[in-house]
């Protein structure tokens, strides 16, 4: 019998060599699994809607890349209580490529499949990241606060000046108005932006274009806030409220060949040129393709494309001749999931919120939002302005027109009055006139008061927040031609105001009366200033007349007109000044109605570009002339936080605000800036030492030479003698024949 050692033989199963036995048995494994994705939050369906749940899920993500071959697996169980198989809420899709996948996670995260479910998309290597817990419980680092800078910082000003931005050359800068001083620079950059500037509504933002999209600069250092990346973006449109911001671009959005990784965009993105952001976020809420016409072919861009209501809670577009869409934020979808269909339809607008409304804007009973649309005549149907409720859609008022041609809706700032300007033809179609209708909101029915105008008008504005209003009319026969950039109209200016009824038997209904009307004037634009009251009549796009003329409508008013006053209400409108700026193009008033700047842009004009500063009177403060000026925008103000009490008291005690007032201006006006005033003190200072340093020299030489020294002490018994010394200095002879 043969023997054998006993310790060679293995001691535990561990000790086994079985590396031969699986290297020949080897299954191979495959270590990437970045090609899946698990699809959460999917419909629970019994055996037999299995096929048909399949077929949508394949519908929904077969833009996202190709799905392999059975690559959708969907476990499914047994429910105890009716013992059916039934799917588990969720599912795996496996793609040919990871930039597939990908692309699938980014377009279809938060998919509504329907108003219950919104599938949750994630890759399916993220549930090994997620399942690694520590089972200690470790609590995480706080972060450092780190404060932001106020984006309304520049409204602190110790001295309430206004900003504006320059954009000259190559170079945009932020100024502080100073009135008759120099402005003063607080930033300046070069290259900051590409194509122009444009402030936000209320002033927090000044956005720069460029040619990966827009962004947004503020705060005391003018950081960027944050960006928004639309290739070859040329137009942008803030809501009232700085939330939302709309941009357009003539270029399509593309996916490229990457599926759009890397930007914010996603296949129901591709094709659209509208894309409208929360400002606030920087995400991308919804895109638009540009409106077309019935044809099929792209309208003329009218911009803005979209209309804001008050208070940014609905948007809206029309689409000429067919409807009105109009969509509620934040979740950026048509109210009722459907569009307002209305035959014809050529142009809206929304009334703006009155005062009441803006101090109560969180009240339920201000939920409805109205807007005013026309039609034109159509068959046998009259042309038409409708007052129409939003979101309810309900219209309050309807009024018929005939022999229209066009129509313009001018709403008054607080939403009291819409009037409409109709261009009317003659039953002949060989002249036209204007009638202005207007709608007074607030009252009972809504009654509407026509006022006839013999003239075309080729100018209208509200005055803000009052009841007045002025239109510029001709009836020249060059208006319209083709060379009329060349030409300069014979115009007439007329002001309106509303007529309170006097009191008395039977009240009276109040009516909106001509009080003056300017004749044989050059003007064609209206502007007025932000408080009302004063207003700018211009003559602009001429190459021969350039007159400024400042108007003041309540010149000679104090206090309140008693009853049966004789004052003629035309003659509280008077003329201030009479200006020239050759070349203006633009005309912009500051927020608070003071000042107002008159600019040549170099856009539009090749000659002496620049700007002159003006007061409300027509003043000239000063006047820049600038190579290369393209553009000047005064910062807008918020609203103030001031309530009506406030500011009736700051009225009240005006007179002793206004001595500090003009004891800092007479202070500004007799003196310079604090750094010419050091230097002059500086110079003095110079000038005291290099005399004492020379007196001493000369006292010295004195001693030495033996001559009695002066001292200023006796200054007092010197005598000073003066001799006047006549010298020729040139002599010219000549000869003079009679």
């Amino acid at each position: 019998m043969l023997g054998f050692d006993v310790s060679r033989l293995p001691q535990t199963e561990d000790d086994i060599d079985f590396s031969d036995i699986e290297a020949k048995y080897q299954v191979p494994f495959e270590e990437g699994f970045d090609t899946i994705i698990v699809v959460d939050n999917v419909p629970i369906v019994d055996e037999r809607k299995v096929d048909k749940l399949l077929t949508v899920i394949k519908k929904i993500f077969k833009n996202a890349g190709e799905i392999k071959e059975n690559g959708i697996n969907m476990p499914m169980e047994i429910s105890s209580e009716a013992e059916k198989l039934n799917s588990k809420g969720y599912l795996f899709i496996e793609f040919e490529t990871p930039e597939q996948a990908s692309l699938a996670i980014k377009n279809y995260d938060n998919y509504p499949m329907d108003k219950t479910h919104y599938l949750s998309v994630n890759r399916f290597t993220d549930i090994e990241k997620y399942s690694q817990i520590e089972e200690e419980y470790k609590e995480p680092e706080e972060e450092k606060f780190v404060e932001k800078e106020h984006l309304r910082s520049w409204l602190t000003d110790p001295q309430a000046r206004d900003q504006f931005v320059l954009y000259r050359g190559d170079d945009v800068s932020i100024f502080w108005n100073r009135k008759t001083e120099p402005p003063e620079e607080e930033h300046k950059r070069v290259y900051w932006t590409e194509t122009y500037v444009q402030w936000s509504p209320l002033g927090t933002y000044l956005a720069t274009f460029h040619r990966q999209g827009i962004a947004l600069w503020g705060g005391p250092s003018w950081n960027k806030i944050i960006r928004f990346v639309h290739p070859g973006v040329k137009l942008i449109d803030f809501s009232p409220n700085e939330r939302f911001l709309v941009t357009w671009s003539n270029e399509p959005i593309t996916l490229g060949t990457n599926g759009g990784l890397g930007t914010p965009f996603g296949h129901e993105d591709e094709g659209n040129q509208i894309i409208i952001w929360d400002v606030l976020t920087g995400n991308l809420l919804r895109s638009f393709p540009s409106s077309t016409s019935t044809d099929g072919t792209p309208n003329k861009i009218t911009w803005p494309m979209f209309k804001w209501s008050p208070f940014d809670k609905y948007f809206a577009r029309v689409t000429p001749g067919q409807q009105i869409s109009v969509y509620e934020t934040p979740s950026m979808v048509l109210v009722d999931k459907k569009s307002i269909k209305i035959e014809g339809v050529e142009d809206f607008e929304w009334a703006p919120a009155s005062d009441k409304e803006k101090h109560n804007s969180g009240d339920k009973k201000n939920k409805e939002k109205l807007l005013s649309y026309w039609t034109p005549e159509i068959d046998n149907q009259p042309a038409r302005v409708t007052l129409l409720n939003i979101p309810s859609k309900e219209i309050i008022r309807t009024r018929n027109l005939v022999n229209v041609k066009d129509c313009k809706m001018h709403w008054q700032s607080n939403g009291d009055f819409l009037c409409v300007k109709i261009d009317r033809h003659t039953k002949t179609k060989k002249s036209t006139f204007a009638n202005l209708e207007i709608f007074r909101v607030r009252e009972k029915d809504i009654p509407v008061e026509v006022i006839e105008v013999k003239d075309r008008v080729i100018a209208f504005a509200w005055e803000p927040k009052g009841e007045r209003f002025a239109i510029i009319t001709t009836n020249d026969p060059s208006y319209g031609q083709p060379t009329q950039g060349g030409v300069t109209l014979r115009t007439n200016v007329s002001f309106y105001c509303l007529e309170k009824p006097k009191p008395g038997k039977g009240g009276g209904t109040a009516n909106f009366k001509l009080i003056k009307t300017l004749e044989k004037k050059t003007a064609n634009a209206i502007y007025w200033s932000p408080r009302g009251r004063h207003v700018i009549l211009a003559t602009l796009r001429s190459t021969t007349v350039f007159d400024l003329e400042f108007w003041d409508l309540d010149f000679d008013t104090i206090g309140d007109q008693k009853e049966g006053s004789k004052n003629d209400s035309s003659a509280s409108i008077q003329l201030m000044s009479t200006q020239e700026h050759y070349g203006v193009t633009d005309i912009e008033w500051d927020p608070t109605g003071r000042y107002v700047i008159t600019s040549a842009s170099v856009w539009r004009h090749s000659m002496e570009n620049g700007y002159t500063l003006w007061d409300f009177k027509g003043a000239q403060l000063q006047k820049q002339l600038l190579d290369n000026f393209k553009q000047l925008l005064w910062r807008p103000r918020p609203k103030s936080l001031l309530s009506d009490d406030d500011k009736k008291t700051i009225r009240k005690n005006l007179r002793e605000y206004s001595k500090t007032f003009e004891a800092e201006d007479a202070l500004a006006q007799t003196s310079v800036s604090k750094e010419l005033l050091a230097h002059r003190r500086r110079l003095i200072d110079e000038w005291n030492a290099w005399r004492k340093r020379v007196e001493k020299d000369l006292a010295e030489e004195r001693e030495r030479a033996g001559v009695p020294v002066i001292s200023r002490k006796d200054d007092d018994n010197v005598e000073i003698i003066e001799e006047w010394i006549e010298e020729v200095v040139d002599e010219i002879e000549e000869i003079v024949e009679d």
